[in-house]
């Protein structure tokens, strides 16, 4: 076992409801556990009207279970109904058990609430976007990756590699660098990528300076 080395005072925390701590002595099962925690912090980091999860988001997780055990848990959890499954034309969504989420479900299932433009089915691509924009994965560099998915939302990722590339810095501590930036210091969300694009000349000052290839 690798040794954690430590919370840090930069990340953030997802707050757990306190009826959810008294319900593990219920909770037999590691698959629904972990299952439901990554549902609490996935829905809990996302933004606008839509806060649900796909299948595909929890096969895409990186919980340490094949999808055999990510589908039963994820049916243990709709069935204790800590999430909620709602369908509709548009496909089947899971929902937290919360005064939202119930809300939102119900809307979902009567087709009054859609997912949004802004919602990426699968959030785990910045493995693809790395070997596209940069090369091959390294053991170490795949467990970098799968902390900053946990750490940063997903739609931000194939921005922050589209600025590298148009800079022309294909490297991940650049990136990496971009998306703390954002989360310490707000990103406007307003902006497409092509405005970030052209405005990325800013990433090369200051404390990304170090990571700019200079002819």
């Amino acid at each position: 076992m690798t040794p954690f080395p430590g919370f840090t005072s930069s990340e953030t925390f997802t707050q757990v409801p306190d009826s959810f701590i008294k319900m593990m002595n219920e909770i037999q099962d590691v698959a629904e556990l972990k299952v439901t925690l990554f549902a609490i912090w996935r829905i809990e980091h996302m933004e606008g009207n839509f806060r649900a999860m796909s299948k595909v988001d929890f096969d895409e997780a990186a919980l340490g279970l094949n999808l055999e055990e990510i589908r039963f848990g994820l049916g243990k959890a709709v069935e204790r109904q800590t999430l909620l499954r709602a369908e509709n034309e548009a496909g089947v969504f899971f929902f937290l058990n919360s005064p939202r989420g119930r809300l939102s479900a119900e809307a979902f299932a009567k087709g009054q609430m859609k997912p949004s433009a802004s919602y990426v089915p699968n959030k785990s691509n910045v493995f693809k976007l790395y070997e596209e924009n940069i090369g091959a994965l390294t053991p170490l560099l795949a467990d970098m990756l799968k902390e900053a998915e946990r750490e940063y939302p997903g739609m931000w990722f194939e921005e922050a590699f589209e600025i590298a590339v148009s800079r022309n810095v294909r490297n991940w501590k650049y990136i990496e660098a971009i998306l703390r930036r954002w989360k310490e210091n707000g990103k406007d969300e307003r902006r497409d990528s092509q405005d970030s694009v052209k405005d990325a000349k800013r990433y090369t000052d200051g404390e990304f300076s170090e990571f700019f290839k200079r002819d």
